[in-house]
């Protein structure tokens, strides 16, 4: 796969690992034995066989047939909202605590944003009987209070990181520190496509199930199994990426990612990471970030709890470089209208996080049969609030 990581953990300019010596025990170990256990045979049968009877995949690719009407084209939704968890972050929250289990990890950290990611792994570590400890911005615990309870109600301990913006960063550099702390029984289960080699990698070939079935349920539903577009939000990246990676080779399939602009890319409230960003390392590894000109992370800012990180993934980051993707902003507003009007066209209420992307629609132009597939990364129902102060009702 040209679009591949290579021997170093590089993603052309990006990736690697950048990480304090405390660390590197660690990240090591992982880096030499997780090929290995993800490629044995048990594994992958336990790992297959948790997606399909404990998460309930295939998720459908549904044929979205008045949305179609309205943009001209023939819209698919990959529908990761009816996953256990009611989001796409278990697929690499299963994955992880196998894997966790194969290395002897008696203990597991974990950070989250919007909740989906800490939920999905206080479900897995509840299922394995093993200890969950899940670091959440004092903001994002305000915001996602649902999420917090049901983290809670599985057994994990949710531990507020209460630096800085308060939010997903923040959680994330909590978490670091525990794992420094905390080096032999623990493994820490990065929730997206961020953070050291090999941590990119693992996650998108856990989550990479997503384009997987997408290519045959298409070839199901249209007779071909490459799409004209494929489109996805983007915070750290991993629900892009799953959705993007069995099309990467495939040149003539537009891939389209879609930031948090927030209140606009410039006005100074945003998460447009592409954008606004320039290169650096963020967590482990070296991407694409919002900074300053002395390199200090520039906080981000995104009504939704899942996309308001300062940087994205070494891939997306490459993909961007390289143009094989293409990477756009979608406003709050916009994306609360576009979570509207699925919900009154589809019956379906998304996350403020899979209607970035479904705003995007708005801004293109179809062929009447252009097929579009779109991640619908997660269930609103953590987001009813924000819809509801939105909309007053």
């Amino acid at each position: 796969m040209k679009y591949g990581v290579n021997e170093q953990g590089y993603y052309g300019d990006f990736g690697g690992a950048y990480i304090p010596e405390m660390l590197y025990p660690n990240v090591e170990e992982l880096r030499q034995q997780y090929l290995n256990i993800i490629n044995d045979a048990d594994f992958k049968a336990e790992f297959n066989q948790l997606l399909k009877d404990y998460v309930g995949r295939p998720s459908p690719l549904y044929h979205a047939k008045r949305y179609s009407e309205k943009y001209g084209c023939n819209i698919f939704l990959k529908r990761e909202d009816l996953n256990h968890t009611g989001s796409h972050k278990i697929n690499n929250a299963i994955g992880q605590i196998l894997l966790a289990e194969r290395l002897g990890k008696k203990r597991i950290i974990a950070e989250t944003g919007a909740g989906q990611h800490g939920v999905a792994t206080a479900t897995v570590c509840a299922l394995k009987g093993i200890e969950c400890v899940v670091y959440m911005g004092e903001i994002d615990i305000q915001r996602q209070a649902p999420n917090v309870a049901r983290m809670k109600m599985l057994g994990a301990t949710v531990v507020p990181a209460t630096s800085g913006s308060k939010t997903l960063k923040d959680a994330t550099n909590e978490a670091m520190r525990d794992w420094i702390a905390n080096p032999v029984d623990t493994h820490y289960i990065i929730g997206s496509v961020v953070g050291p080699y090999p941590y990119p990698e693992m996650v998108a070939q856990f989550q990479s199930i997503i384009s997987q079935e997408t290519k045959k349920q298409l070839l199901a539903h249209t007779g071909k199994e490459l799409p004209e577009y494929v489109m996805a939000c983007v915070g750290g990246g991993s629900n892009a990426m799953g959705m993007f990676y069995h099309f990467l080779d495939d040149e003539g399939v537009k891939l389209i990612a879609v930031e948090a602009a927030g209140k606009g890319v410039d006005s100074g409230h945003s998460a447009a990471t592409t954008a606004l960003g320039k290169e650096g390392v963020l967590h482990g590894s070296r991407t694409i970030l919002m900074q300053t000109e002395d390199g200090q992370v520039v906080e981000p800012y995104s009504i939704s709890a899942g996309l308001d990180y300062p940087g994205i993934g070494p891939q997306h980051a490459h993909l961007h470089k390289i143009n094989r993707a293409k990477y756009v902003s979608i406003t709050d507003e916009e994306s609360l209208q576009a979570g509207l009007l699925l919900s009154q066209t589809e019956g379906i209420i998304p996350a403020i996080e899979s209607a970035h992307a479904l705003a995007y629609l708005e801004k293109m132009q179809f062929q009447k049969d252009d097929n579009v597939v779109i991640c619908l990364s997660g269930r609103g129902d953590k987001d009813l609030d924000t819809y509801i102060k939105y909309f007053g009702y």
